[in-house]
């Protein structure tokens, strides 16, 4: 039987742990707190005693520390070995890992053998209590995520596994610092090097941050394939540097080669939580919805009446973008004279 403990698996770039991990933290805090339980934080690493320390202001109760000079970098065979024996051992209710590169080819490995349940790039999790082929199951894990295209949202249980697991995007959940903590219980681990630990060498490692920050635009202004060409596109930067906002777009224009992918907004690109949020020509499917639905304020422009996109909005124009944009832009322009 699994313990009260939800897991957080710390993911460390640079020494400095990601910001997904301290989402999660956040998200775990609520999640222990559900059922009655208490969260960890996993750090496997380098000096890793006020990284733990950092955890705590995000909830964490206990921090396990498996620290040596050999895991300053991340190496699937060491960590996944590392991970799996600490579950294996403790059989925590909800391991939690971030949808990243790393926790793409770790959380799988530890899940396989551990025999334990996995959803990959949730977009919601909860606790309830669940009846399931005439069995009742006490506050199971509810790992939520669109499916089939992002065509529907399926809420995915696995009552027969006693660790249940889930990979979260980054930005899907939101970061709190708690002020009133700070104080936990650091938990040293040993670390045994192990013959394959060394079948994969780091020779050099490489790391190119990028140079687009959507999750921290205060204003973005988004393009969809509604503006049917690139030059149109023109518009949507012309607006946001009139607003001092960022420039996004759906799939379907980074598809078109309207805008680089790397400014998509939705469920295979970033999930943003702006102040303000204008989305233009684009029609809302789900999949961009689930990047950009937790915005402050939302305003939509479609020449479509019935789009999705303005069942989410707070306030909808139905119109021409190359119409109503430039108004938008000299009205805005005058305002500052």
């Amino acid at each position: 039987m699994s313990s009260r403990e939800v897991w957080v698996f710390v993911e460390l770039r640079n020494g400095r742990p990601a910001d997904v991990s301290f989402e999660l933290l956040s998200k775990g805090h609520k999640l222990a707190q559900a059922i009655g339980g208490r969260l960890l934080s996993v750090v496997i690493g380098r000096n890793t005693s006020s990284i733990g320390k950092e955890t705590f202001r995000y909830g964490a109760d206990e921090a396990l520390l498996v620290d040596d000079p050999a895991l300053e970098f991340y190496r699937t065979m060491p960590f996944a070995r590392v991970m799996t024996d600490l579950v294996r051992a403790r059989q925590p209710r909800i391991v939690l890992f971030g949808a990243t590169i790393i926790g793409r080819d770790l959380a799988p490995r530890v899940a396989s053998a551990t025999r334990s349940g996995l959803t990959a790039d949730c977009t919601d999790l909860q606790i309830s209590d669940v009846s399931y082929l005439r069995r009742n199951y006490p506050q199971l894990l509810l790992q939520i995520r669109p499916a089939f295209g992002g065509n529907i949202i399926a809420t995915i249980i696995t009552p027969d596994n006693p660790v249940q697991m889930a990979t979260v995007r980054e930005g899907v959940m939101e970061k709190h610092r708690l002020e009133d903590r700070g104080n936990g219980v650091l938990t040293k681990i040993p670390y045994t090097a192990h013959d394959i630990d060394g079948l994969v060498e780091i020779v050099e490692q490489h790391r190119e941050e990028s140079k687009v920050n959507l999750k921290a635009a205060s204003i973005i202004v988004a393009g969809g394939y509604g503006l049917k060409t690139k030059e149109n596109f023109g518009l949507i930067r012309d607006f946001a540097h009139v607003l001092g906002a960022e420039v996004a777009g759906s799939r379907a224009a980074v598809d078109a080669g309207f805008i680089p992918p790397e400014r998509q907004v939705g469920q295979t690109g970033t999930t943003v939580r702006p102040k303000l949020y204008i989305a233009v020509g684009i029609s809302g499917a789900i999949q961009h919805r689930a990047g950009m639905q937790e915005s402050n304020k939302i305003v939509a422009i479609n020449t479509d009446p019935d789009a999705p996109i303005f069942g989410i909005s707070h306030y909808g124009i139905v119109g021409d973008a190359m119409e109503v944009i430039p108004r938008f832009i000299e009205v805005y322009k005058n305002k500052l004279k």
